[in-house]
């Protein structure tokens, strides 16, 4: 026989013992949702390329890391982009830290494509996202790639074939095929809607890019779209975890939707869409010689040939690359990665932050982004040791041109 709790005492009278049985199977529902989620984010990130372009703004970055010929870096690979971005500074070296293999083997492939020195072909393969035999191409840089980034791109050469069913590598990979996915809700079968994005991509000031926008806009939100927003596969594709995805849900009153849609209207009616490579390539497809991240730029390849071999790749986590590697490190960009270790392994956040403050030079620089509107993500004991400078970072975060964050932060450790 079960034996009963004894009855409740009257101030928790009002809640009942056993839920009534919809707020049970909403509940129920709920858990299975966020399973699926958690499920689906593990297997992308064990298993695919999920960034095939870097979604952080470098030009805000170099402005508050001010690197020099006597910064050591470390950061997250994400795509590459950025890294080779901030060689152009003269850095000593460069450190790009993934645990997915993958992310790195991209990196390498940029590097070996730059160390040819063939503009023409670099930009074909990462400016247009396509690239007659691909495979040939790679297989002539097997001297110059890392084993496993050899093996991988020999076997997903085929994502830059100008005939295949995408025509562009920023179609393949997770966010790339969530950004697909998209693209063909919006655009497809509706000739105006592909006539006022591409009048759009090529809008000449903020007053047209406005006008414009005003028109696309309603076109863009509809149910189709909306539930593909809202879907955990689509966020997992592009590498938002659920703790993110609770984030923008807790602290945004219209919800991912409304996140996304008021993070896009000002990206597109506040800022210069003919300087935004990051929205333009995957409206497009492709980049354009005049709107591209600085690595394709014909004026910067030879200084790029020349400091490419101070970027190194390495599959590891931070803590691990650090445990590894002690130095002292003048600067440590960290993307949006300890959202995620806050949520789910806050003992790893502590354990990332102390090899952090054990191997960082004196008045080393931190820089890193958010889903949280703030830093109380990051233990109080913890944040007392780094003077945050809040004032760039307010003044800084609106002119991102990704705008998909909803904070960044930089601070001198001290």
């Amino acid at each position: 026989m079960t034996t009963l709790p004894s009855p409740p005492t009257p101030a928790a009278t009002a809640v009942p013992l056993h839920p009534p049985a919809p707020a049970r199977r909403r509940r129920g529902l709920a858990s299975i949702k966020h399973r699926l989620h958690d499920e689906v984010f593990r297997r992308v990130h064990g298993s695919t390329l999920i960034y095939n372009t870097c979604w952080e703004d470098p030009r805000i970055d170099r402005e508050v890391l001010a690197l020099d010929a006597a910064s050591r870096v470390v950061m997250i690979t994400s795509a590459g982009c950025n890294a080779l971005d901030y060689l152009l500074d003269d850095p000593a070296e460069i450190h790009a830290i993934d645990m997915n293999h993958r992310q790195n083997a991209l990196c390498e492939l940029k590097r070996a494509m730059i160390r040819r020195g063939d503009h023409d072909v670099l930009f074909r393969m990462f400016g247009d996202g396509a690239i007659p035999a691909a495979g040939d191409l790679i297989a002539g840089l097997d001297g110059e790639l890392p084993a496993q980034a050899r093996d991988y791109w020999r076997k997903n050469h085929r994502w830059f074939d100008p005939a295949g069913p995408r025509r562009s590598f920023y179609y393949h990979g997770g966010s790339g095929l969530a950004a697909w996915l998209l693209c063909k809700a919006i655009l497809r079968s509706c000739p105006r809607k592909r006539d006022l994005a591409n009048r759009f991509v090529e809008a000449a000031s903020l007053e047209e890019q406005r006008m414009l926008f005003a028109d696309l806009e309603p076109e863009i939100w509809k149910a189709t779209v909306r539930w593909l927003v809202n879907r955990p596969s689509i966020m997992a594709l592009l590498g938002v975890p659920r703790s993110q995805i609770r984030l923008i849900l807790d602290t945004h009153p219209g919800g991912m939707v409304g996140f996304v849609k008021d993070r896009m209207r000002h990206v597109m009616t506040e800022l210069p869409f003919r300087e935004n490579y990051f929205w333009r390539v995957y409206m497009t497809g492709r980049y354009s010689k005049a709107c591209c991240p600085n690595y394709l730029r014909a004026s910067n390849l030879d200084v790029l040939g020349r400091r490419v071999d101070r970027l190194h790749t390495h599959t590891c986590t931070v803590s691990g690359f650090l445990q590894e590697n002690p130095g002292a490190y003048t600067h440590f960009i960290l993307l949006d990665h300890q959202d995620w270790l806050a949520a789910h392994l806050p003992e790893a956040l502590r354990e990332e932050w102390e090899l952090i403050f054990a191997n960082a030079a004196p008045g080393a620089t931190v820089l890193m982004r958010s889903a949280n509107p703030d830093l109380r993500f990051v233990p109080e004991d913890i944040r007392a040791r780094v003077d945050w400078d809040v004032e760039a970072a307010e003044r800084l975060h609106p002119t991102d041109r990704v705008g998909t964050y909803a904070s960044m932060h930089v601070g001198r450790i001290r």
